[in-house]
C-alpha cells in the first residue's frame, strides 16, 4: 500500500514534471526520466523508443497469465501557463495543462507497488506514450514491433468540472472522434484601390464559415452528433496596399464515431471546394491531429468500474462520451481497453487553460485504482 513518504516522492515527481514540460514528438528528456525511474523500480524490462519517444516497462509474474498494460502520456501543450505555482513550467510557451504529468506519477506509484509485490501472474506494463495531444503517438507506437503484446489496457485522465471522488465510465463510445482540416484558398492579389481585378477570397469565407459551422448538430450523447469548430483564420498580408489573394481557414472537425467522420469530412471539403469554384479560386486541403474514436470495451470497462466502485468513487456514465478526443483509443485495435475520467474538482480550471494544474490530491487514488485493477487481474 502507499506510505505518507510515497505520496510525498510522487508529489514531489509530479511537479518537477511539471516544471519540465516537452512538447509531442520532442519528449526525449521526460523519456529518459520516466526510463530511469523505472530502472530503480527493477522492472524486468524497459523499452525505450517506442513510436519515436515512448517508453515501455514490464513487471512479470511468477507464472503465466494476462498482459496487462496501463498508460500515461508524455507530451505536453505549446500554451504559455499563468502566473501561480511555484512548480510553474520553466519552459516558456510550454506547459502541463492537461495533467500528463499526474497521469504519468500515478504510473510511477503502479509500478512502486508492483515492485515491491511482483504480480503472481501474467505481466504488467507501464506504457508512457508520446505526441497523445496531436494523435500520433498511439499509432506509432503500434505500428513499431518493439512494442509488447497486450491482453488488457486501461487509462486514467482527470476530469475537471466533476467533483474528486467521482468517476465517470461506460461501455461503447469514451471519446469522441476528432481531425483537423486545414483549407487554402488561392486567388490573385490587387492594389487596394482596384479590388475588382483581385481573385480574393473574402466573399468565398463569408460563404464557407456560417456553412461549415451549421455542419454541427446535437450533442455527444447522440449517435449522429457532429461539431465544427473554427480554430483559425488568415488572410493574405497584413498591409492596407494589397487586395488580399489566398487564405486559409482552420477547423476541427468532431463526431461520436469513426463511421461519422468520413460523411463529415465530405460535406466541409464539399463547402470550401463550392465556394472556391464560385469565385474562381482553387482549394487544398491537408489534414491534422487525427483521432479515432475512444471506445471502452464491455468487458475492460466492467473491470475498470468494479474497481473504482471498491476504491469508494462514486461511478456514473453521465455525459459520455468525452467531446473531447483521445489517442488512447487506437490501442483498442490491439487489446481490450478502457479509460475511466476522475473528477479533479467542480470548480477545477478546465483542460488546456492557462491557469490548469494537476489536483495533487488525485494522485494517490488514481494509483489505488490502477493497483486494484492489475491484482484483480494478475493477482
Amino acid at each position: 500500500m502507499l506510505t505518507n513518504a510515497d505520496i510525498s516522492e510522487l508529489t514531489e515527481l509530479r511537479r518537477e514534471l511539471h516544471q519540465r514540460p516537452e512538447l509531442s514528438g520532442q519528449e526525449t528528456k521526460t523519456a529518459a526520466k520516466i526510463a530511469a525511474l523505472m530502472e530503480d523500480l527493477g522492472a524486468d524490462e524497459i523499452r525505450t523508443g517506442i513510436g519515436g519517444t515512448g517508453v515501455v516497462a514490464g513487471f512479470r509474474g511468477e507464472t503465466s497469465g494476462p498482459s496487462v498494460m496501463f498508460r500515461a502520456e508524455l507530451d505536453a501543450l505549446p500554451i504559455l501557463e499563468a502566473e501561480g505555482p511555484a512548480h510553474r513550467s520553466t519552459s516558456e510557451g510550454v506547459a502541463h495543462l492537461c495533467g500528463h504529468e499526474g497521469h504519468m506519477t500515478g504510473l510511477v506509484g503502479l509500478g512502486r507497488l508492483i515492485a515491491r509485490q511482483r504480480p503472481a501472474s501474467g505481466t504488467i506494463w507501464l506504457l508512457f506514450q508520446p505526441a497523445e495531444e496531436n494523435g500520433a503517438g498511439a499509432a506509432a507506437m503500434l505500428a513499431d514491433p518493439a512494442l509488447p503484446g497486450f491482453d488488457y489496457g486501461f487509462a486514467i485522465h482527470n476530469f475537471p468540472g466533476l467533483a474528486q471522488g467521482h468517476a465517470l465510465i461506460a461501455p461503447g463510445a469514451m471519446n469522441c472522434a476528432s481531425v483537423g482540416m486545414r483549407a487554402v484558398l488561392q486567388g490573385a492579389t490587387s492594389h487596394a484601390s482596384e479590388p475588382e481585378k483581385a481573385r480574393t477570397p473574402s466573399p468565398a469565407i463569408a460563404a464557407i464559415l456560417p456553412a461549415l459551422m451549421a455542419l454541427s448538430q446535437g450533442t455527444q450523447v447522440q449517435e449522429d452528433f457532429r461539431l465544427v469548430t473554427i480554430t483559425h483564420l488568415s488572410m493574405g498580408e497584413p498591409a492596407f496596399g494589397i487586395t488580399p489573394g489566398s487564405a486559409e481557414i482552420w477547423v476541427t472537425l468532431r463526431t461520436r464515431t469513426d463511421a461519422s467522420m468520413a460523411a463529415l469530412r465530405d460535406a466541409a471539403t464539399g463547402i470550401v471546394t463550392g465556394a472556391a469554384e464560385a469565385h474562381g479560386l482553387s482549394a487544398g486541403f491537408d489534414w491534422h491531429d487525427d483521432f479515432a474514436a475512444s471506445i471502452n470495451d464491455p468487458e475492460a470497462a466492467a473491470i475498470f468500474a468494479r474497481a473504482a466502485e471498491a476504491e469508494g468513487f462514486a461511478v456514473s456514465d453521465q455525459s459520455l462520451p468525452m467531446r473531447a478526443s483521445e489517442d488512447f483509443g487506437r490501442f483498442g485495435s490491439v487489446a481490450k481497453t478502457a479509460m475511466i475520467l476522475l473528477g479533479s474538482g467542480e470548480d477545477h480550471p478546465p483542460l488546456h487553460a492557462e491557469n490548469y494544474d494537476y489536483p495533487d490530491d488525485l494522485i494517490a487514488p488514481s494509483v489505488r485504482l490502477l493497483h486494484r485493477v492489475a491484482r484483480d487481474l494478475t493477482g
